[in-house]
């Protein structure tokens, strides 16, 4: 049972200690449809449907539906896990099929299973005219572009200057997150008992005047990678798959989070036989 090649194992956990679920769901027919089932079935078993704090969250629908689950709970990340229930396409982080979900519901109710921990991305967006800050945790990635046109700023690693960059945009991706954006930007795919993130480039202006390194660097944790703007002070910042509008931006700071995402493992299932499951078949 135990699956320490996929990720850190947190704790292994006892049969009967989930008390209480919360479900997210897609929202199309077929995955209303099983959510509904769960819960009766949950609820039959005597657990209790909370969506405050919550045991664990049960995703159904593909891993869109999981990141939204994701930012929903991500203020009680220290003791909610979550499991995925995917109704179209493989998800990378569903680990059950529609077929599966009796199963499931039986595993939740009665067997005792493993903890694994992700790790996340903190993004700090510091502004020039306050004295205040604005932080998120991103699953997957964080990318960063120039309201208009060209990003042009200066990247930092641990406060020293690296490079000057120009092009389309920025993307910080956790060990999971390489994945998903990052992979089709020829990123590294990175295994998650790394603790780290990976700043890969999007479409960097590289001639005779202006350069940068070109490859996707892997920070450890004790690294983090600043973006300071050069002129323009607005910056389109998207964290996993939501997008924000940020004015008289100071300084962009990514790093790893103390944070960690938790996720329910009631059998193996390896990081690298999920990459193999999701893009070779």
């Amino acid at each position: 049972m135990n699956d320490k090649d996929e990720t850190t194992v947190a704790d292994d956990i006892a049969a009967g200690s989930l008390k209480t679920f919360a479900i997210e769901t897609r929202g199309d027919s077929f995955s209303n449809t099983l959510q509904e089932r769960i819960k009766g079935d949950l609820l039959a078993y005597h657990l209790t449907y909370d969506e405050t704090e919550p045991d664990i969250v049960i995703s159904v629908g593909g891993d869109g539906t999981l990141l939204q689950a994701f930012h929903r709970y991500s203020y009680c990340l220290d003791h909610t896990a979550f499991v995925g229930v995917h109704t179209g396409h493989l998800g990378f982080y569903a680990d059950w099929t529609a077929e599966e979900v009796k199963k499931l519901v039986d595993c939740i109710a009665g067997e005792s299973f493993n903890i694994v921990e992700y790790p996340l991305l903190r993004v700090t967006v510091s502004y020039s005219d306050k004295n205040e800050q604005k932080t998120y945790l991103a699953l997957n990635e964080c990318t960063i572009r120039s309201s208009e046109g060209l990003l042009v700023a200066d990247l930092m690693i641990k406060g020293e200057k690296f490079e000057s960059f120009r092009g389309d945009g920025l993307c910080f991706s956790t060990p999971t997150g390489s994945t998903a954006y990052n992979k089709g930007l020829a990123g590294a795919i990175v295994h998650p008992s790394l603790a780290s993130i990976q700043l890969t480039e999007i479409a960097s202006i590289n001639n005779r005047v202006f350069r940068t390194l070109g490859s996707p660097l892997i920070l450890p944790k004790h690294h983090s990678c600043q973006v300071k703007p050069v002129n323009e002070d607005r910056f389109i910042v998207t964290v996993d798959h939501l997008s924000t509008l940020h004015e008289k931006v100071e300084l962009i700071e990514s790093s790893v989070a103390e944070e960690k995402v938790r996720f329910a493992r009631f059998r193996p299932f390896p990081f690298w036989r999920r990459v193999r499951d999701s893009f070779i078949g």
